[in-house]
């Protein structure tokens, strides 16, 4: 298995959780460092670890970190487009270099290891999982750049989708989609606002999402929401999209900022060390999601999506009560 981005959050998390079940993984990230502290601690606890370092953003590097899965383990069966990085703050107010080096990172970093995983993968056969978030279903305020670049994760992902099954490769292609996740995410975001950001509750175990990964990787799925609040929003904003665009009018302007002021440090263009799973939220962070783990059972599929659907549905009718929007 290949993951990028695993020197911190949901990667690292994903890395470790993979290794425990018996996964050989390579691991891959700007950060050297924590990419060796992380697999020395892989092998400490008896998996197959290697690392490389390298920026989702330049094709080639994502070719070199094929060519080190081969090279130790023979294949690839697996491939996790994880890299990623936020950004907050308005879009009149975001300089274009930035929102450039965003897609660099957060959309194309997904198509150079799309391509460089459909080359290995189209003879043999594999998954490829995109990770995404609820930022692909639902754009949001003060983070209009980030949606706008997992809006176009979602459309390639699903069209690559297609074109595969059309032309009969053996490979299967899943679309991750995290809610509020508890990683260092705001940590490594760049912040145009004048404090640092938080994220809208509630927030989710970076656990949640690495079992929704290694659920794709043995059993595709098409897409996973992790978190119920994330399926929420989904249904929400496609029952009701004015009144979802008016409680978020309401509520992600104040709920995405903290109470310390912009300190100006973030990992848009630099690596940024913390090898954690973890971040700085000051949000409670649930044990788990019921909702990802009922989604993601083959028994359960079925009953969460209705459950969720009638909650939604319910949600959004008294906002457009309430609004007078239709």
């Amino acid at each position: 298995m290949v993951i990028t981005g695993a020197s911190s959050g949901i990667g690292l998390t994903t890395a470790e959780m993979a290794a425990a079940e018996g996964a050989r993984v390579i691991l891959t990230s700007r950060n050297e460092r924590d990419l060796l502290d992380a697999v020395n601690r892989i092998r400490s606890n008896g998996g197959r670890a290697y690392h490389i370092v390298g920026d989702v953003a330049n094709p080639d590097a994502m070719d070199a970190v094929a060519d080190l899965a081969i090279e130790q383990f023979g294949r690839i069966d697996t491939w996790v487009n994880n890299a990623g990085i936020g950004m907050y703050g308005k879009l009149t107010e975001t300089p274009l270099a930035d929102k450039r080096r965003l897609f660099d990172v957060d959309f194309w970093g997904v198509v150079h290891g799309c391509r460089t995983a459909v080359r290995h993968l189209r003879a043999g056969g594999g998954a490829i999982i995109n990770v995404g978030s609820i930022a692909s279903d639902r754009a949001m305020p003060l983070m209009g750049i980030y949606s706008a670049a997992e809006h176009a994760v979602k459309g390639y992902t699903d069209a690559l989708r297609m074109e595969l099954e059309h032309d009969g490769f053996p490979i299967s292609l899943s679309l991750v989609k995290p809610g509020s996740i508890n990683t260092p995410f705001i940590a490594h975001a760049r912040s145009h606002m004048d404090a640092e950001p938080e994220y809208m509750p509630p927030v989710y175990p970076p656990e949640d999402v690495a079992r929704a990964i290694l659920r794709c990787a043995a059993r595709p799925m098409r897409d996973v929401l992790v978190g119920g609040a994330a399926r929420i929003l989904t249904g929400m904003g496609a029952i009701s999209p004015r009144a979802l665009d008016t409680f978020l009018e309401a509520t992600a302007f104040t709920q995405q900022k903290r109470t310390e002021p912009n300190d100006e440090i973030d990992a848009l263009y630099a690596e940024q060390s913390d090898g954690q799973r973890r971040g700085p939220t000051s949000r409670h962070t649930m044990k788990s999601s019921a909702y990802t783990r009922a989604s993601t059972s083959p028994v359960g599929l079925a009953l969460p999506l209705l459950a969720a659907g009638a909650v939604a549905a319910g949600v959004a009718f008294r906002w457009t009560k309430g609004n007078g929007h239709a």
